[in-house]
C-alpha cells in the first residue's frame, strides 16, 4: 500500500511537472519564418540567406528565440560557410559545439526526469548528425583559411578513439548513478509498466567523408603515412557501415595515391541537395486503461521526411576540354537518418513514459468521477482530459534545415599551372546549373581543392 501510495505522488509530481512545462509557449521557429532563407538558399545566394537571419535576429520578436540558441549558430554557421565567409562560420559553429556540449551535459545532470518533459518545451540541444558534420564544415573553414593543421584538429574531434562517431552508440545508455539502473528498468519502475520500447543504437561508425577530407589535409601537408592511413579509412567505412554505403568507393579515392611524377592533382568535392527535415508523425497506441476514450493514445513524433534534389549527376569541364564526372562519397541524408535513429526510439520511450502517466492520472480522476456522480460525469472527465492532453502534445520538429544531402568527389591530375573550370549539375540530361572557377592554379605539391555547393 504505501508502495503504490509513493508511486501516486511519484506520478502526481511528476504531472504537476509535465503541465507547467506545456503552458510555455512552442519553442518551434515558424516554418514561414524560413520561406525567404529557403528562397535564398535555392538561388544559391547564400550571403543574402544570412543577412536575412541577421535581420530577423534584430526584431523585436527574434526568428530564432534563446531557446533556439544552437539552431541560429548552426543554421547560421553552415550558411555563412556556404559563402565563403570561413571566419564567421567557424565562429558560430563553435558556438554551436560547445553549446551541444553544454545541453547533452545538462540533461546527464537532470536525470530520470528529463526524459518525460516534453522536448519541445526545452532548449534544443541539437542532434548528433548536426554534431558531427558541424565539426566536418569546419574543417573545411580551417583549409579555405590555409590552415590544415586546424582543419585536422576538426576532422579528429571525429576520428579519434573516444571520439564523437566512437561515442555515439553508448550517446543513449543511461544508468542511474544510484541504482545502475538503465533507462528501460528506471521507466519500468517508475510506471509500473512491464513492456517499453527499446532504445535503438546508431550503427554508424565511420565516416568516409571525414576520412577523405582528412587523407587530402595530410597529404596537403606531405605527410603520406597519415594520408595512406586515411583512405584506408575510407574502404573501412564502406565495408562497416553498409546500409549507409552502397555502391563502391569513388575511384578518387585511389587516385589521390597514384598521382604521376611531375603532375598536380586537382581535387572537386561538391555538395548537393538538402538533406531530411523533421514533421509531426501520429502513431495511434492501445493503452491499458479501463475508461474506453483513454484507450487509444495519439503519439505525436517527430519524423525524418525526405527533400528531393533535382540534381542527379555532377559533370566537371577543365579548359573547355577535359571532362569527367565526380562519384558519390557520402550519402549525409542516410548519415542523418541513421543517426537519428537511436535519438528517435529515445524520444518514442519518453512520450511513452509521459503518455502512460498523463492518461494513467486521467483515468484514476475519470473512474473515481464514475463512482462519486455517474458514467457521464465519468465520460465528460475523460473526454476532458484526453483533449487537454493532445492539445498539450506535439513533435519537436525542430533542426538544423542546411545541411547538404549528398558529397560527391573526383578529380584529374594535370600539368602544374593555371586553369579553368566549370561544374555542370544535370537534372536528367540537362544543365539545370553551373559553377565557374577561372585562374584555377594547380600546384605539383600541396593541396589543390575546388570545392562547390548547390542546394537544390
Amino acid at each position: 500500500m504505501a508502495k503504490s501510495s509513493a508511486r501516486a505522488k511519484t506520478i502526481l509530481k511528476t504531472l504537476k511537472i509535465t503541465f507547467l512545462a506545456f503552458t510555455i509557449a512552442s519553442c518551434s521557429v515558424s516554418p514561414s519564418a524560413y520561406e525567404k532563407i529557403d528562397s535564398a538558399v535555392e538561388e544559391t545566394n547564400f550571403e543574402s540567406a544570412v543577412n536575412i537571419i541577421r535581420r530577423g535576429q534584430e526584431k523585436k520578436r527574434a526568428v530564432y528565440s534563446q531557446r533556439n540558441s544552437i539552431l541560429l549558430f548552426l543554421d547560421k554557421g553552415f550558411l555563412e560557410h556556404y559563402a565563403g565567409n570561413y571566419a564567421a562560420s567557424s565562429a558560430d559553429l563553435q558556438t554551436a559545439e560547445r553549446l551541444i556540449q553544454e545541453a547533452y551535459t545538462k540533461s546527464i545532470s537532470e536525470g530520470f526526469l528529463s526524459y518525460i518533459i516534453n522536448d519541445n518545451t526545452k532548449e534544443y540541444p541539437g542532434e548528433d548528425f548536426e554534431d558531427i558534420y558541424l565539426n566536418i564544415f569546419n574543417a573545411l573553414n580551417y583549409y579555405h583559411r590555409g590552415d590544415l593543421e586546424g582543419a585536422l584538429v576538426e576532422i579528429r574531434k571525429l576520428s579519434e578513439s573516444s571520439g564523437k562517431l566512437d561515442l555515439l552508440a553508448r550517446k543513449y545508455e543511461y544508468t542511474d548513478p544510484k541504482t545502475g539502473a538503465g533507462l528501460n528498468e528506471m521507466a519500468r519502475r517508475e510506471t509500473g509498466v512491464r513492456q517499453m520500447p527499446q532504445i535503438k543504437t546508431a550503427k554508424f561508425s565511420n565516416s568516409a567523408l571525414a576520412r577523405f577530407l582528412s587523407a587530402l589535409f595530410y597529404l596537403g601537408e606531405g605527410n603520406i603515412d597519415a594520408g595512406r592511413i586515411e583512405l584506408e579509412q575510407v574502404y573501412r567505412a564502406y565495408s562497416a557501415n553498409t546500409n549507409i554505403y552502397r555502391g563502391q568507393v569513388p575511384r578518387a579515392v585511389e587516385e589521390i595515391q597514384n598521382i604521376p611524377d611531375g603532375k598536380g592533382r586537382l581535387n572537386i568535392i561538391s555538395f548537393t541537395g538538402l538533406s531530411p527535415v523533421k514533421e509531426e508523425q501520429i502513431i495511434l497506441h492501445h493503452l491499458p486503461f479501463h475508461h474506453p476514450v483513454l484507450q487509444i493514445a495519439a503519439f505525436k513524433l517527430p519524423a525524418l521526411v525526405q527533400r528531393p534534389s533535382r540534381i542527379t549527376m555532377v559533370e566537371v569541364v577543365v579548359n573547355q576540354q577535359e571532362r569527367f564526372y565526380l562519384e558519390l562519397l557520402e550519402d549525409i541524408g542516410a548519415v542523418i537518418i541513421e543517426t537519428y535513429n537511436a535519438h528517435y526510439s529515445n524520444m518514442l520511450l519518453k512520450t511513452y513514459i509521459r503518455t502512460i502517466i498523463k492518461y494513467s492520472v486521467a483515468d484514476v480522476i475519470a473512474m473515481e468521477a464514475s463512482r462519486q456522480q455517474d458514467s457521464l460525469a465519468g465520460l465528460m472527465a475523460a473526454i476532458a482530459a484526453r483533449t487537454a492532453m493532445d492539445v498539450s502534445e506535439n513533435a519537436d520538429t525542430r533542426m538544423s534545415r542546411y545541411l547538404p544531402d549528398k558529397a560527391y568527389i573526383g578529380g584529374i591530375n594535370l600539368d602544374p599551372g593555371t586553369y579553368s573550370v566549370i561544374i555542370n549539375y544535370y537534372s536528367g540530361n540537362r544543365i539545370i546549373s553551373n559553377a565557374v572557377y577561372n585562374d584555377v592554379i594547380v600546384r605539383q605539391n600541396g593541396l589543390n581543392l575546388i570545392q562547390s555547393v548547390k542546394l537544390r
